[in-house]
C-alpha cells in the first residue's frame, strides 16, 4: 500500500503570540450566550509575494488548437486566496539554500571532536540552563578569515579538487538536507485512528480493539558511505509518529543538464557558469528536480520559523502550487489563454510579451538566447511575473491524462509522492508555463505536460506558494 502524502495542507505552528487566543473572559449577559471572541490576524505580506484571492476559474481550454489537434480537460472549479512567488525562484535564492546547507555541515564538523570538537558551535541547554535537544548554534560564525589548523581541515572538508585542472568546488554529493513532514492528511483520516472505536460511526458494526491497520511511510538516512537511503516502509499504525515522514534530498542542481538535454550542441559555458556565475544571479534556477524543489519549500519553512522568532500566531508551510492554483494564478483575473490580455504574443510595435520560442530554431526573436531574469517581462493582473515562458514550473499535482477530471472541484489537487520501487509512470508530475526552448503552444495557462520527480532540466524551475491565513477576498 502507498501512501498519498501531504502538499495540499498546511503545517499549523502554533507560536507564542499575546493577546491572541489565549484565555478568554466570558461576557456573560444575563445568561445569554455571547461566545469567545479573539483578537483578529492580519498576516503580514510575505516578502517577494503576492496574494491571490479566492475565486474560480473553468480549468483547461475548451478550443481544440486548430495545430496541435488537441484538447485539455475543462472543469469550473474554486480555489482559496494563496501567496504565490512574484518570481520564479532564482539561482541566488537558491544558492542561499545550498549555502545554508554547507554551513550547517561545516558547523557539525566544527563542534566534531574529529575538527577540534569546539562545543560553542551546538546549543544543548536553554537559558535558564535545561537541556535541550542539541542543535546548530547559528550566531557563532564560521571562521573563514583566520582558521586555525583544526577548523581550516573542518571549512575544506566540504570541498573538493578536480584531480585533473586542480580546481577546487564545492563537493556538491555533501549537499544532503534532511527535513521531515507530517502527515495531517493522513493522520485526520478516520481509518487511521489511533483509537479502534472511532474508525467507523457505523454502529451496526462491532469494534474490534485487536484490529491491525497497516500504514506506510517514508524514511531515508545515509549509510556507511554516505550515500543516501531512501525507503518506504510499511508496518502496523502504532502512534502519531508513524505519520512523520523523513527525506534526505542532495540539494545541489544538476549543472550537467545543458549537456544532457541538447546533444551535439556546444552548451558547455551554461554547465561552468549558468548556477554559479554572478551574471545569471537573478535568472531562474534549473536542474532543479521536483524533490530538490520540495526541499527547497520544507527549508524556506524552518528558514523563516527561526527569523519569526515568536511573532506570528500560525504559518503556512511553503509548498508547491496544485495544478489548479497554478492555472488559475497564471491566467490572470480576466482567465485568458494567455498570462496578458491580448491573443497575440507581441504587441503592436513588435514586443514580445514572453521568452519563448518564437520561430523555427530562431530563439532569439525575443530579445534571449536561452533564460532572461526574471520579471523583465509585464506582470500579469494578478502581479505575477513569467506565468508564461522562461522556464517551465513543477507543481505539487500527480500527472493524469483526465487531468482535473479526476479531482474534486474545491481547491482540487491529486497528490502521490512515489517510492523508489514504484514503477516509473507512477513519477509523472505535472509541469506548466512553458519554457525559453517551447514553442507558443506550450505557454499558454492551460496547457499541460509533465517531467518525472526525479529529473532536472535546463528549461524547468519552480516557484512557491503559502495557504493564506486570513479570510480571503473573492477576485474581483
Amino acid at each position: 500500500m502507498k501512501r498519498i502524502t501531504i502538499c495540499l495542507t498546511t503545517l499549523a505552528l502554533l507560536l507564542a503570540l499575546a493577546s491572541c487566543m489565549g484565555p478568554q473572559s466570558s461576557n456573560a449577559i444575563g445568561g445569554e450566550l455571547t461566545g469567545i471572541s479573539g483578537t483578529a490576524i492580519n498576516e503580514p505580506s510575505p516578502y517577494g509575494m503576492v496574494l491571490i484571492e479566492r475565486g474560480s476559474i473553468k480549468l483547461g481550454d475548451e478550443e481544440k488548437d486548430s495545430l496541435w489537434g488537441s484538447t485539455s480537460s475543462v472543469k469550473d472549479i474554486s480555489v482559496d486566496a494563496f501567496w504565490m512567488d512574484e518570481t520564479e525562484v532564482t539561482n541566488a535564492e537558491y544558492r542561499q539554500f545550498v549555502y545554508w546547507v554547507r554551513d550547517s555541515i561545516i558547523r557539525e564538523r566544527l563542534a566534531d571532536p574529529a575538527f577540534g570538537g569546539d562545543e560553542t558551535y551546538k546549543i544543548t541547554e536553554d537559558k535558564f540552563g535545561e537541556p535541550v535537544t542539541p542543535h546548530l548554534n547559528w550566531s557563532k560564525p564560521i571562521p573563514w578569515r583566520k582558521p586555525n589548523e583544526d577548523e581550516l581541515r573542518a571549512i575544506e572538508s566540504v570541498y573538493t579538487t578536480n584531480p585533473v585542472t586542480g580546481a577546487k568546488m564545492l563537493d556538491a554529493a555533501q549537499m544532503n538536507y534532511k527535513y521531515e513532514i507530517y502527515d495531517y492528511t493522513l493522520a485526520a483520516q478516520r481509518r487511521y485512528n489511533l483509537d479502534p472505536a472511532k474508525r467507523n460511526r457505523n454502529t451496526d458494526i462491532p469494534v474490534n480493539p485487536e484490529e491491525v491497520v497497516m500504514i506506510s511511510k517514508d524514511t531515508a538516512y545515509l549509510d556507511d558511505e554516505g550515500r543516501i537511503v531512501t525507503q518506504t516502509i510499511t508496518r502496523p499504525l502504532a502512534s502519531y509518529y508513524d505519520f512523520q515522514n523523513t527525506y534526505i534530498i542532495n540539494i545541489y542542481p544538476d549543472t550537467t543538464c545543458w549537456v544532457n538535454d541538447f546533444p551535439n550542441s556546444n552548451n558547455e559555458v551554461y554547465l561552468n557558469l549558468y548556477f554559479s556565475h554572478p551574471n545569471y544571479s537573478d535568472h531562474p534556477v534549473v536542474g532543479v528536480s521536483w524533490e530538490q524543489a520540495n526541499a527547497f519549500c520544507a527549508w524556506r519553512t524552518d528558514f523563516l520559523l527561526k527569523g519569526l522568532g515568536g511573532q506570528a500566531k500560525y504559518i503556512q508551510r511553503y509548498r508547491l502550487p496544485s495544478e489548479a492554483e497554478w492555472e488559475y494564478a497564471a491566467r490572470g483575473k480576466q482567465g485568458g489563454k494567455f498570462p496578458w490580455e491580448s491573443k497575440d504574443t507581441k504587441s503592436d510595435k513588435g514586443c514580445y510579451y514572453a521568452n519563448y520560442k518564437p520561430g523555427e530554431g530562431d530563439y532569439t526573436q525575443d530579445g534571449n538566447l536561452i533564460t532572461s531574469k526574471c520579471g523583465i517581462y509585464s506582470a500579469n493582473s494578478n502581479g505575477l511575473y513569467d506565468m508564461a515562458g522562461n522556464v517551465a514550473e513543477w507543481t505539487s499535482t500527480v500527472y493524469t491524462e483526465a487531468g482535473v477530471l479526476q479531482m474534486g472541484d474545491i481547491n482540487p489537487d491529486l497528490q502521490y509522492r512515489a517510492a523508489k520501487e514504484d514503477p516509473y509512470s507512477l513519477k509523472k508530475k505535472s509541469v506548466r508555463g512553458g519554457s525559453w526552448k517551447d514553442p507558443v503552444k506550450f505557454i499558454q495557462g492551460a496547457t499541460r505536460t509533465y517531467e518525472y520527480q526525479n529529473e532536472s532540466r535546463s528549461y524547468i524551475g519552480f516557484r512557491c506558494v503559502r495557504s493564506f491565513t486570513g479570510i480571503g477576498r473573492n477576485r474581483k
